[in-house]
């Protein structure tokens, strides 16, 4: 019977994420090498703020290239694997995930389980996939991208969480009352495989691969590796139109029909119509400020992750 060694892996936890903020640094560190052990796995674990979270995966990549460990272990929210994943994008090294962090979009539809002993599972099984990453501008993205409303909704959160210490929820919700009431429309010129298109919209909305709008399944992807980027655009709408549409798409309620124009496509060109140095862009619940024109395009299969073992129909 063939034989493997064991398994050599650096942990990247980010000690700010959901599930284990307000919990002891290094409890939470004794808590997943102890998990990793028991499963006969050698883990180096750094418990890291989120600002230090891209220079620990460079150098945890300079050991993955020496042949010092085999794979890189992210701890966090989709905003931790998103910065974990910008390092690890098409060096082939494996990217583990435990979904440590508010709504883990990512490990969700990997099918990754939400409990720590279940995710590593997944890393001691070391089950790798290719998967796709969406790119703007050089940064990737593993959930999606948009522009217009939510990249301000991003900003005003983050503002009054500083200033009134307000929980992540209650200060995103305040920051949408504060979006309707300003109300932003983007005025945009699409161009994507032969075509060009201007709009006017409160948002625009890139997934990495196409998204449901059901109620089964709201915002849930069935496949992360079809080589395709999906373009949705909120048509025009008054300030109580968009509050609806946002509702029922919480809701999974959306009609893309009447309230989007959605496309599939590798690659698109997004100017901004105004004047602007620098457009506010989200990317995986983060917020940069790039260069316009946006250069968006699918990066097939870039990304090796741990993922569940297919179970047999």
């Amino acid at each position: 019977m063939e034989t493997h060694p064991p398994l050599r892996v650096v942990a990247l936890l980010n000690v700010l994420a959901g599930s284990v903020d307000g919990r002891p640094g290094e409890e939470i560190r004794d808590t997943v090498r102890s998990a990793f052990a028991a499963r006969g796995i050698s883990c180096e674990v750094e418990g890291l703020s989120g600002g230090k979270l891209a220079d620990a995966a460079s150098q945890a990549l300079e050991k993955a290239k020496r042949n010092e460990v085999d794979a890189i272990i992210a701890g966090g929210g989709d905003g931790t694997i998103h910065t974990v994943a910008g390092v690890l994008a098409g060096t082939g090294v494996p990217l583990g995930i435990l979904p440590l962090g508010t709504l883990n979009h990512f490990a969700k539809d990997l099918g990754i389980p939400m409990d720590l002993d279940g995710a590593v599972d997944v890393v001691a099984a070391a089950h790798g996939v290719n998967v796709d990453v969406g790119d703007v501008n050089g940064i990737i993205f593993i959930n999606n991208s948009s522009i217009g409303v939510y990249p301000y909704m991003v900003l005003d959160r983050e503002r009054l969480r500083r200033r009134a210490g307000l929980r992540k929820w209650t200060a995103m919700v305040i920051a949408g009352l504060h979006m309707v009431r300003v109300f932003p429309v983007r005025r945009l010129r699409v161009r994507a495989e032969g075509w060009v298109e201007p709009c006017r919209t409160p948002c625009l909305f890139v997934g990495n691969n196409k998204y449901t709008l059901s109620l089964t399944a709201p915002r849930k992807r069935e496949r992360l590796d079809a080589g395709e980027l999906w373009f949705y655009i909120v048509k025009h709408q008054t300030r109580l139109s968009l509050l609806w549409f946002t509702l029922r798409s919480l809701l999974g309620l959306a009609d893309s029909e009447r309230d989007l124009h959605t496309f599939g496509a590798k690659q698109a060109d997004i100017a901004a119509r105004e004047r602007k140095k620098r457009v506010a862009v989200a990317l995986d619940g983060e917020v940069a400020f790039l260069r316009p024109p946006l250069h968006y395009r699918i990066r097939a299969g870039e990304l090796l992750v741990y993922a569940p073992i297919p179970t047999e129909p």
